[in-house]
């Protein structure tokens, strides 16, 4: 069972006022600033007094200044020091460089933050964060404690649900978190009946803002007939459900190998700094696949050994890019002369036959 934690994605984010549906414009200076000036001052002052140097290590201009000239800003500093609001002290720290990170988050643009959050054995769900607005959304959530667990460290509320596709271990948690929360329901308009809770259905072209983010809807069966992708092309981020994985697709349950293909060629096409995140941490079991039939990729190899370091240290692999899929991804290099042969795939196959031999060897490795 993986760790109910949140992740940490070491982005350095700034932390913005986030309880308040409307936060103000932070000002240039933060409260009380003008206070730790004369702290900081006063005592680099007196120390640089004591040694005869000044502050940048040259010789004291003043060095005998009295004691009683530098006592009042220090003492004002300190005075100021102890009743400053700690988030305040957090504001002044960042001006200095000593930069707060939501290590927890991934910042993909100026104000969305993706928080990966870690359900059942090995599902991912992901909260969206709008640090303007304060808005909140959950992509794919397939029970609902974690996500309560960690809407609840940051006194957040819940807004919206997106689901990727219908299956259990994508919805799970859709009602209670609707109950909780009257968060309204969000997925394809060919699962409308098999989706709980379903309040917004959505089609292949179209859009949806989510607090002034826009996301394209992506129609990619195959997994199921219904499976949709939220493509943010704004962040550089698109939540693939079990369409894409890192070195793998979903299996085809509901959908054939012709239109896994076609959903697999119209995710890679979009920009390859595009950060992919999937339903599912699979990818060191998939790795092992992908080195046994393109054993000699060297992109693969190097990628499958940082993903069992990661793995070993029980850290997510999770978000992957298109610019790495395209190199490593099996289901991906359909025309690769290597996988063909270990696989004894005839030159004649297209490329949706070449994807479903490989599917069919890896639902049997």
């Amino acid at each position: 069972m993986e760790e109910r934690d949140s992740w940490r994605f070491c982005d350095p984010v700034p932390r913005f006022p986030r309880y308040r549906r409307h936060a103000p414009a932070a000002p240039l200076f933060p409260p009380n600033f003008v206070g730790l000036i004369y702290l900081y001052a006063g005592m680099c002052c007196m120390i640089g007094a004591r040694r005869g140097v000044g502050i940048r290590g040259q010789p004291s201009l003043i060095p005998r200044v009295s004691r009683k000239w530098l006592g009042k800003p220090l003492m004002y500093g300190i005075g100021t020091l102890l009743v400053m609001p700690l988030r305040t002290i957090h504001g002044v720290g960042r001006m200095f460089g000593a930069a707060r990170y939501l290590c927890n988050m991934t910042s993909v643009s100026s104000s969305l933050q993706i928080e990966l959050v870690p359900c059942l054995q090995d599902n991912y769900a992901y909260i969206l964060h709008d640090v303007d607005t304060g808005t909140v959304g959950v992509v794919d959530p397939s029970e609902a404690v974690p996500i309560i667990n960690a809407l609840e460290k940051r006194n957040q509320n819940l807004t919206y649900i997106l689901n990727t596709h219908h299956h259990y271990d994508h919805t799970g948690g859709n009602l209670e978190l609707k109950a909780k929360y009257g968060a309204k329901v969000i997925g394809s308009e060919k699962d409308k009946d098999r989706i709980p809770g379903i309040d917004i259905t959505l089609s292949e072209g179209d859009t949806w803002m989510f607090a002034g983010h826009q996301v394209l809807v992506m129609e990619t069966p195959g997994h199921t007939s219904g499976h949709v992708s939220f493509y943010f092309p704004g962040s550089g981020a698109i939540f693939t459900g079990d369409t894409l994985f890192s070195l793998s697709c979903g299996k085809l349950f509901e959908g054939t190998p012709e239109q896994m293909y076609s959903s697999l060629q119209k995710i890679v096409a979009l920009p390859d700094v595009t950060k992919v995140y999937c339903g599912h941490e699979y990818t060191l079991s998939n790795s092992r696949f992908a080195l046994s039939i393109e054993p000699g990729n060297e992109e693969l190899q190097e990628y499958a050994a940082s993903t069992a370091d990661l793995r070993n240290k029980n850290t997510p692999t999770v978000p992957t890019t298109i610019a790495r899929e395209k190199q490593c991804n099996p289901f991906l290099r359909t025309s690769s002369p290597e996988i063909k042969k270990r696989l004894s795939i005839p030159d004649h196959f297209d490329d949706a036959r070449v994807l479903e031999v490989i599917r069919r060897a890896k639902d049997n490795f």
